[in-house]
């Protein structure tokens, strides 16, 4: 039987994660992995919290509360995205990127802005579907353990009032053997024939007038017993008939029809959407071509983040309280040339600063995920072992900075470009370099990028 949860548990659950976090210690979360951009921060941090004060009220009152949209104005590679992805992962609330533009495109049929609703419930359902899983996660393992020992060793059948027999006290031994070995893994290489059930390889396309969705759904889905009771026999190593046997089990112990009622009610409280390039979409109507669209694109726009009900294939969405963090350069448009009632939708606005040199020091060393440790780690897996200098890292950062300056500045972005051309002599060499300990410095940076810096050209090409 699946395991149901009552859908109050859900909104309890979801209530207690926003709860555990203060306006201050999403910030201070957040400030472990981007450096700078203190307004964003507490514009976001606010954001997030208001949400939790909002679900405190009676609903009469909850209802009436919009979230206050934000719009992120500022250079690429400075953080805006991150902030916005990091948010959604601190309170596990369904996170969708999508870039504006994708609307404007020519001939780019069969997609809507709806479509950015129905993306961000599936996103959902898959969460919430992978949340039950590890709950069931146990209780699934137990169970698929003993379907495959019981293909290993079919139970031994004895007649009913016969005493058990010393045979019977073998066989559980010897059970009992074959589950410690397949726990160790001994058996994974060993075939075995296990009966598989048939499935549609293909995915349908619905066709609506809301566009085109491509839905994964089996036939046994739509009407059971069709084409689902068939099986098969397959051999298979018994490593991957565990997982096909986990895999079964799992879908039996999962409630699907309460996984997606739980995944649209978060999608409706807790969904974020992140709307990038919205300076791309900004500026009215002033001529023929691709660029007539813009307009109408916010006009599109405009009612799902005001809100409105979206139909999708696991129910109705209201959009009324999902939070949309738009996010744009605004180096040619301005936020004022937006229509008027796309501007009132992001009431906060909040302008994110260039990145400089300093910036670029703490992004390389102080983020748990900065681009000095991911680079160290990877190198230990060869055995070697790097270490950076801090006038090293200094003059990646000036390099970095320059490069932005002569060329595009991309922000953080150029310090991916520049720290790949300095360690693309040792990442191509690790496998056979019997130095283990490598020390960069400054030096060692200059020599590997000298003549690229030294020519604005070569520059422009390659970082």
């Amino acid at each position: 039987m699946p395991i149901a949860l009552p859908q109050s548990f859900e909104k309890e659950t979801q209530k207690s994660l926003e709860a555990e976090l203060t306006p201050r210690e999403i910030v201070v979360e957040l400030d472990k992995y981007i450096i700078g951009q203190k307004a964003a921060k507490r514009a976001v941090a606010i954001a997030l919290r208001n949400r939790y004060r909002r679900r405190q009220l009676p609903p009469e009152l909850a209802d009436e509360i919009a979230p206050k949209n934000i719009l992120m104005i500022g250079p690429t590679g400075v953080g805006k995205t991150e902030i916005s992805r990091r948010l959604a992962k601190l309170t596990s609330s369904p996170f969708l990127k999508i870039e504006a533009s994708k609307f404007t495109e020519v001939g780019y049929v069969g997609r809507d802005v709806e479509s950015m609703i129905r993306d961000l419930v599936r996103i959902s359902v898959e969460m919430v579907k992978s949340e039950k899983i590890e709950e069931i996660k146990e209780k699934a393992d137990k169970i698929a353990e003993e379907i495959l020992l019981d293909i290993l060793l079919p139970p031994l059948r004895r007649k009913p009032g016969i005493p058990e027999q010393d045979d019977t006290v073998r066989f559980r031994e010897t059970r009992e053997k074959f589950r410690k070995q397949l726990r160790e893994g001994l058996l994974d290489d060993r075939m075995i024939e296990i009966d598989v059930k048939e499935t549609m390889s293909s995915p349908f396309e619905i066709f609506s007038s809301s566009g085109v969705e491509e839905i994964g759904i089996h036939i046994q889905e739509m009407i059971p017993g069709l084409m689902g009771g068939k099986t098969k026999k397959r051999k298979v190593k018994i490593k991957e008939a565990l997982e096909y046997l986990l895999e079964d089990e799992q879908k039996k112990l999962i409630d699907m029809d309460q996984i997606a009622s739980l995944a649209v009610d978060r999608v409706k409280h807790s969904g974020i959407i992140f709307l990038d390039e919205v300076d791309k979409i900004a500026g009215r109507e002033t001529g023929h071509g691709p660029e007539v669209s813009r307009e109408g694109v916010q006009r599109d726009l405009l009612p799902i983040i005001e809100g409105t009900t979206v139909n999708t294939r696991y129910g109705l969405v209201q959009t009324d309280h999902i939070l949309f963090i738009g996010a744009g350069a605004f180096n040619v448009s301005k936020p004022s040339d937006l229509i008027p009632e796309l501007q009132g939708r992001f009431p906060i606005r909040v302008e994110l600063t260039s990145l400089d040199k300093k910036d670029f020091i703490k992004i390389l060393t102080e983020p748990e995920n900065a681009l000095i440790k991911q680079y160290k780690a990877l190198l230990e897996t060869e055995g070697i072992h790097i270490d950076f200098t801090d006038d090293s890292i200094d003059e990646i950062a000036e390099i970095a900075e320059r490069v932005n300056e002569i060329t595009e500045n991309i922000g953080a972005r150029r310090l991916h470009t520049v720290m790949e051309k300095v360690m693309e002599d040792i990442s191509f060499a690790a496998p056979n370099i019997k130095k283990k300990n490598i020390s960069i410095d400054s030096a060692y940076v200059q020599k590997e990028l000298k003549d690229i810096v030294e020519d604005e050209d070569l520059s422009r090409f390659i970082l």
